[in-house]
């Protein structure tokens, strides 16, 4: 499927989930079996979204504190006193956070970085941030390579960053590298710009948009929005 659709496909959901209010409990219950449905159908390891999803906790540390902060109606769970609105907003950057990147676990999983870049370009996303995207993803390597490379270097001078007094030969190194990545910067650019660079990468094939592909994609956002809908009006 191209990734332009997954990519609408996906932010579709995403508005649906979060314009969904947190006492909604059973639209989010279905929100969550449809995307571990769509993670076993792209038959995606548990252990690597265990992995890719560690990026919450922070957001899930400071949730669990929300309960104990705020205004309005207070209630008690053993010894502890809670706010009630916390706790519904607590729960709501848990669930909903939760969801998006479950969802960006899928999309980054099932598809390259290289055809995600072209599937922003399709959706008409400025030019000039999918090439700083795409120059940044390109060279990231690039720069990390550099990185190691002066760390050997410091290694083998007897370097060993153990306390305070070591930084500043960490910010001279961070300076190096900084100035050297900057100057890989002007290479390439005027290699590109004397092979005929005018700001716009050559697209080497064409990207298929079936109807089909869309209605198959469309179909978990609409469905999404349909179990929203129908359990607001449930009750």
């Amino acid at each position: 499927m191209p990734a332009h659709i997954k990519i609408v496909a996906g932010l579709l959901f995403i508005i649906v989930a979060v314009s969904t209010d947190i006492s909604n409990w059973p639209a989010f219950i279905a929100f969550f079996l449809i995307i571990i449905s769509v993670t076993q159908v792209a038959k995606l390891p548990f252990s690597t979204v265990a992995k890719r999803s560690l990026i919450e906790i922070p957001f899930i540390l400071f949730a669990i504190l929300m309960p104990f902060f705020g205004t309005g109606e207070r209630f008690e769970v053993g010894s502890l006193n809670l706010y009630r609105d916390g706790l519904l907003a607590g729960a709501s950057i848990v669930a909903k956070g939760t969801l998006g990147i479950l969802v960006a676990i899928n999309l980054s999983a099932t598809t390259t970085a290289r055809e995600i870049l072209r599937g922003l370009e399709i959706l008409k996303m400025p030019t000039p941030m999918v090439q700083i995207a795409s120059f940044m993803l390109r060279y990231i390597n690039v720069v990390n390579d550099e990185m190691q490379r002066m760390a050997v270097a410091r290694s083998a001078r007897g370097f060993e960053a153990t306390g305070v007094r070591q930084w500043p030969v960490l910010a001279t190194a961070a300076g190096a590298l900084f100035i050297r990545s900057y100057e890989r910067g002007e290479r390439v650019h005027l290699a590109m710009i004397a092979r005929g660079y005018q700001g716009d990468l050559p697209k080497e094939e064409r990207v298929a948009n079936h109807a089909k592909d869309w209605i198959t994609a469309l179909s978990i956002p609409a469905l999404a929005l349909a179990i929203s809908l129908l359990s607001n009006w449930l009750g």
